[in-house]
């Protein structure tokens, strides 16, 4: 064998003689003739299909099997097409690959060809040892005492155990070609599964040049371009059977059948994941997604359950609220006259309007709103400890250990070696490879990271906007309801109230703004980490990554931030209003309740409507698209509708499509930790939301995506510091909602020191929470036009209003200034806020310390599968080195071999080992 190209950052293939990839004794099985050039030969006549399985995974021959499918259409004007076809299979063959082309006339469609590309054992251990695939070489000698007290209480939880446990538990060492019966290999034609297989064939198929040697054009390369240029339409390894029914072919292993019916379908929602068959089938990255996925499902449990509790314990203090029954009580808050909350149109009202509202803001701020936002801190950190436990023992028990040298050494993006045309010596490797010169990639970065910030400029310019029609709108809404016309609704009607029409209306927009700017955003983020050439797959995932999640960031917490913690601060009084950069629009106030309410409406509709759609969309468009995609071959008869045929029906998983999910249930992390404080239920939503995520996801990729290609992955990559940073951004948001947006800590300073009659309770806040303005002295651009005031408002007996804040009254020395109880509870929110972060980060830290990130068990495995390495391949040196020279004794004294005279060359290897 020899290379076509000299080393150039392992870019080049591997060109195998027809010796080393059709040598019947080195694949381990027969070969038979295949059309191996892409095209059906003219004397071979049409097979007849009837014969054939539809669930075949095999060769016309039955007994090499499909790797991967490459589909194209007959297109009459394509003769650049046909050319790059030609080249690209016939490089293909060069490298060892065999192709079997299925004729356009036995598709359902009449147009598509179909190319089966099988991988010989030659050209498979030759690519496993360039990729260092980890394979078996003795049995786990290591006992499991993973059996829990009282196990049988988890019984039934459980999947069969041939479900969870599909293979063997082995040491396991990189694949050396040099070394083969090093490794335990009963039969080569099943020792490397489908997903190490069509990963092995993708890798070839990413490499591949589609030009003449002499042509010189080194772009040319990969299957990616030849799908984006329409020379191919798909490519796409084969599920094994269909997801209904277990494959006819004993060889087949019927995996995705297995999969289906104890994953995928929804009454299994109380069972365990087959993480072990989902790693087996799809690879390592997906497998890691769905392992961090039901971690964080289970850990949501114990968050929804203390959650709710604090719901409960709102629900059931509901009647010893004290101010909520002073402003309900005709006497006090029938009687206190409110100034009005905007310009013109507004009029005055009575405090006991806002009565329902304040009655709904204590089910959510309240004491045990404290407990639960220091509870989520420390529940951050315990999900975040565990989850690094579980996965390190992930990155063991699927041979992962090792994974990010090789990852960024062997996995260059293919996009990466043909566009830097620069090359440059490896110190460590001393060859010569690709690189992108530092004034390109700088230019590249600037343009990326403007391109992010002019985005994220327009989410800020449309919350902007939707402020503004906040503020245009509740003089509508509050001219309109002046009379109270709501209250002849049902049921609803005493709760409509102009805030809350406002809130709802404003919240529901922002969310279809959101959704609008995702879409667009999407291809933007593609487009510019393409633009970068980032030199790995992880490199390219972690860029898109904190493009994606900053920009999802501002879109979906934005509002949520500016009603936490700018609505009805930046207000001003009676005659000295703020007004938005100085227009006509004044700045909102928030309910003598607080705005914790408002917050509370604002998470519950952006994070439940985010999440339905999000459902509905991920289940319905690829069910719909494939029901219309597949409608001409239901007709058929099922041995016409071939194993390739249906898969080519199915949608495309694609490159990213992990990386939605991902961002999806961080983003859903983000509403459960960053705003918890305003919504205890939350973490309840996410955990019902998740119990049905994992099985829609299961669902559609078992059923509606063709198989991925597998890949693998040691972590869940750059998601985990995000996640982290969120954790310790969320013990700050919840710190300040609690101080500044909720009314706990006016509550608590009244009690303990501004009660008049020295009694610990709330007597009297309302009165003292509310400042009072004259109304002769109104400027007339606040006053009220007349035909706006209420039947009940009559100057003559109301001389002055009351507002939500700390100032002294007219006629005082120090009128309409900030009081001395403003000042001590400005000093309580900043007390209570550094006191919290202190507990919250000294716990956080406290338990991180407490909790070793690799479970010692693991570690123990890890170092004895280091040292079986190093000893049994020292073993296997020094007995090949007794069988060299016990053959070269044999040859030179015609006598028996001293060591294992009657035992062949392999039993020999095996009983050493």
């Amino acid at each position: 064998m020899h290379r076509i190209t000299g080393r150039a950052g392992g870019d080049s293939l591997i060109e195998m003689s027809p010796t080393d990839s059709f040598n019947d004794d080195v694949n381990g099985y027969p070969q038979h003739v295949s059309s191996s050039t892409g095209s059906l030969h003219p004397e071979q006549s049409p097979i007849d299909k009837q014969q054939h399985s539809k669930d075949s995974v095999f060769f016309r021959d039955g007994v090499r099997r499909i790797d991967f499918v490459l589909s194209y259409l007959d297109d009459k004007d394509g003769e650049r097409k046909q050319e790059r076809r030609k080249m690209y299979e016939a490089n293909l063959v060069n490298v060892g690959l065999e192709l079997e082309t299925e004729d356009k006339s036995e598709s359902d469609d009449g147009k598509t060809y179909f190319v089966k590309i099988h991988t010989p054992w030659e050209v498979l251990a030759t690519y496993a040892d360039v990729l260092k695939i980890k394979v078996p070489f003795k049995v786990n000698d290591i006992p499991d005492n993973g059996d829990m007290p009282m196990n049988w209480l988890s019984t039934p939880f459980r999947l069969p155990e041939h479900i969870m446990h599909p293979e063997p538990d082995y040491f396991t060492a990189p694949f050396d070609k040099s070394k083969s019966d090093f490794f335990l290999i009963d039969d080569k034609a099943t020792f490397f599964p489908p997903s190490v297989r069509n990963r092995i064939v993708y890798y070839i198929l990413s490499r591949c040049s589609y030009f003449k040697d002499e042509c010189g054009d080194k772009d040319k390369k990969g299957i990616k371009r030849l799908l984006n240029n329409c020379t191919y339409t798909a490519a796409f390894p084969l599920h094994d059977c269909r997801y209904w029914t277990k494959a006819k072919d004993a060889n087949c292993e019927s995996e995705r059948y297995h999969l289906h019916k104890h994953w995928a379908r929804f009454f299994c929602f109380y069972k365990e994941q087959p993480l072990n068959l989902i790693r087996k089938y799809y690879g390592e990255k997906i497998g890691i997604y769905f392992a961090w996925l039901g971690f964080y499902t289970e850990m949501l449990l114990f968050a929804a359950i203390v959650g709710t509790l604090c719901f409960v314990y709102g629900f059931l203090t509901f009647g010893d609220n004290e101010w909520s029954k002073e402003i309900c009580s005709a006497e006090i808050g029938g009687n206190i006259v409110m100034c009005p909350l905007c310009d013109k149109k507004c009029g005055y009202w009575k405090l006991n309007s806002t009565c329902n509202s304040s009655w709904q803001s204590h089910l959510f701020d309240n004491v045990g709103t404290v407990f639960f936002a220091i509870f989520m801190a420390i529940w951050v950190t315990l999900f975040l400890e565990f989850w690094k436990r579980r996965q390190a023992r992930l990155e063991y028990e699927w041979d992962l250990v090792d994974f990010e040298e090789e990852q960024q050494q062997l996995q260059l993006r293919p996009e990466y070696e043909t566009k830097c045309t620069n090359r440059k010596l490896n110190r460590i490797t001393q060859e010569m490879e690709p690189y992108l010169p530092i004034t390109s990639k700088c230019a590249r970065t600037c343009l990326s990271g403007a391109t992010v910030l002019l985005w994220i400029s327009l989410i800020i310019a449309c919350i902007i906007g939707v402020i503004a029609y906040r503020l245009a709108v509740y003089a509508a809404f509050a001219s309109i309801m002046k009379d109270n016309p709501t209250t002849n609704l049902q049921v609803v009607g005493p709760y409509i109230t102009p805030q809350l029409a406002t809130s709802v209306t404003a919240s529901c927009i922002n969310f279809v703004i959101i959704m609008i700017l995702n879409l667009m955003y999407e291809r933007v983020a593609v487009w510019i980490t393409d633009m970068e050439i980032p030199k790995t797959h992880l490199e390219y995932e972690n860029k898109l990554t904190v493009k994606m999640f900053l920009f999802q960031f501002v879109n979906y917490y934005s509002s949520c931030f500016y009603v936490a913690f700018f609505k009805g601060k930046f207000v001003g009084y009676p005659g000295n209003y703020a007004y938005m950069f100085g227009s006509s629009l004044r700045n909102e106030e928030c309910d003598p309740g607080g705005c914790l309410i408002e917050l509370t409406t604002q998470l519950v509709i952006v994070m439940t409507g985010k999440q339905v759609w999000g459902n509905i969309q991920e289940a319905l468009v690829p069910w719909m698209m494939n029901w219309w995609g597949s409608r001409k071959a239901r007709n058929h008869p099922e041995s016409l509708y071939s194993r390739w045929e249906q898969d080519h029906d199915l949608q495309s998983f694609g490159q990213l499509g992990l990386f939605y999910e991902y961002l999806e249930m961080v983003i859903q992390f983000g509403f459960i930790t960053l705003f918890v404080a305003s919504f205890p239920l939350a973490p309840l939503l996410a955990l019902i939301n998740n119990i049905i995520e994992v099985r829609v996801d299961a669902w559609k990729l078992t059923t509606q995506f063709r198989r991925p290609v597998a890949a693998k992955a040691h972590s869940i990559g750059a998601w985990e510091e995000i996640l982290n940073g969120m954790a310790v951004l969320s013990v700050v948001t919840n710190a300040f909602i609690v101080a500044f947006t909720s009314d706990m800590i006016p509550r608590l300073v009244y009690m303990y020191a501004y009660q008049p009659d020295g009694e610990l309770n709330m007597k009297g806040y309302i009165s003292n929470s509310l400042s009072s303005f004259n109304i002769s002295v109104i400027p007339d651009v606040n006053r009220p036009d007349v035909d706006e005031n209420p039947s009940w408002f009559n100057t003559s007996t109301i001389d002055t209003c009351r507002y939500r804040d700390y100032r002294y009254p007219s006629g005082h020395e120090k009128q309409y200034t900030h009081t001395m109880q403003f000042w001590h509870i400005l000093a309580a929110k900043l007390a209570f806020i550094i006191i919290m972060e202190h507990v919250a980060f000294l716990v956080k830290f406290f338990v991180a310390w407490m909790i070793p990130d690799v479970p010692s068990d693991v570690r123990a495995r890890v170092k004895r599968e280091r040292y079986l390495v190093q000893e049994y391949l020292h073993n296997y040196e020094v007995e090949k080195l007794k069988i060299q020279l016990s053959q070269n004794v044999h040859e030179e004294c015609n006598c028996s071999p001293m060591i294992y005279p009657c035992l062949p060359k392999h039993e020999v290897l095996s009983e050493c080992l």
